[in-house]
């Protein structure tokens, strides 16, 4: 099919697409709004699929250890006045929505994305083609929901999102697209070879997605700094955050981070893909040092109770 981009709202900010044109955007967009994200200091802004071809464009990079893994990051045409980031909250020439990235995998029994960018465009659908088209795609949390729909009808494949959040949604589902699921799921359209784990915390429904030992995490844990080339592992020395809201600082509470273990405990992997650029994470105990983590930053925090320091692997 030929790519017809829409010109419903985009909230250039996060890159949530709203059922209304841009003519008659909303005035404020609710994702921002909620103290998980932020509206810019220069204020809320707005746009379309259609106005940012002109504006925007996707970079595709294959994973250098795995050929079958795929990032797509947006970029402007125009260089931004500051770099993307969490925390800017000022320039106005930026990418289209935070800057995540969406990674295509391409599995034994069909290509899954996991998460989305806000900008699709020509050259992004050849690009997935190219590599197989898409079975599925599954998004982590609503802070990454974008533009699924325009997606889903381009490559004519379901959305998994979580129940959980389904409040969250802000465009009508008027073609069944979605899949609204929660607890552990196994992607059917590419039997089962990912699964998708509700972990919550950051969100109720937030989740993670599985493949052979890969486990993909978005925001439901952030790599840190410390822990990407750290051979001593010095005393309280952490590879993992977890946050309620990243942008705005404010950490979960013990129970959240706990369930989060809980709901990874069952699983094995060695290498974590976060949701920008730069935060793959890969040694053989890294499950291990997903709990020393959230062991360290309760305990900096100042929860000596908490009921996760009792967890072993």
């Amino acid at each position: 099919m030929v790519f017809e981009p829409s010109n419903l709202a985009v909230c250039e900010t996060c890159g949530t697409q709203y059922d209304v044109p841009l003519s008659q955007h909303p005035g404020t967009c609710r994702i921002c709004e909620d103290p998980r994200q932020y509206v810019p200091a220069s204020g809320q802004s707005w746009t379309s699929l259609a106005k940012e071809q002109q504006l925007q464009k996707n970079i595709f990079e294959t994973d250098s250890d795995d050929p079958r893994i795929h990032y797509i990051t947006t970029r402007p045409l125009t260089p931004a006045e500051l770099p993307p980031g969490l925390c800017d909250s000022t320039t106005t020439r930026k990418q289209l929505g935070i800057g995540q990235r969406c990674i295509l995998l391409q599995t034994q029994h069909g290509n899954v994305i996991w998460d989305l960018v806000a900008f699709l465009d020509e050259a992004t659908i050849d690009f997935i083609n190219e590599k197989g088209g898409l079975e599925a795609i599954v998004i982590s949390h609503p802070h990454f929901y974008t533009t699924h729909m325009e997606w889903a009808k381009v490559f004519r494949c379901p959305v998994y999102v979580s129940n959980d959040d389904a409040e969250w949604l802000n465009r009508k589902d008027s073609e069944g697209v979605r899949k609204l699921v929660g607890g552990v799921t196994k992607i059917e359209e590419v039997r089962g070879d990912v699964t998708m784990i509700q972990a919550g915390g950051h969100f109720d429904g937030s989740c993670v997605l599985l493949w052979e030992k890969k486990l993909f995490i978005a925001d439901t844990m952030m790599s840190a700094p410390s822990g990407f080339n750290n051979a001593k592992r010095l005393p309280d020395t952490t590879t993992y955050s977890f946050m309620w809201s990243y942008p705005n600082m404010i950490p979960l509470s013990p129970s959240a981070i706990h369930g989060i273990w809980k709901a990874l405990k069952p699983f094995d992997f060695n290498t974590t893909y976060g949701g920008f650029a730069g935060q793959n994470v890969s040694r053989p105990d890294l499950k291990k040092q997903v709990l020393e983590s959230m062991k360290i930053f309760l305990k900096i925090g100042g929860h000596d109770k908490a009921e996760i320091y009792g967890e072993t692997l």
